[in-house]
């Protein structure tokens, strides 16, 4: 079973308030489901057309437990929290081998 990655690219956050109270909702619901952080945050170097702004990978032990982490009821309300705060590019995508 191949693992199962949320690769999360900002492209702005206009609203930081809104953002961290996503935060603070959303890291219990990653955790719960045994997503692991590989990058939160952090320097970033951004070349051809990405941005330097936040960047967030996460690992889940599946490809399946990705998606169902993100589809989950407890994840979506984290999201009616960011709702208009940031704009990202928010890819799950699965992993090699």
């Amino acid at each position: 079973m191949s693992k199962g990655y949320w690769v999360v690219a900002y492209r702005s956050i206009s609203d930081p308030a809104k953002t961290a109270a996503y935060g603070k909702l959303a890291v219990p619901v990653i955790e719960k489901a045994k997503g692991r952080f590989l990058t939160r945050g952090g320097q970033i170097v951004a070349h051809e057309a990405g941005v330097a702004e936040r960047t967030v990978v996460v690992e889940f032990d599946s490809f399946e437990q990705a998606v169902a982490t993100y589809e989950s009821e407890d994840y979506q309300k984290a999201l009616t929290v960011l709702a208009d705060s940031a704009e990202r590019d928010f890819r799950i995508v699965e992993g090699a081998g």
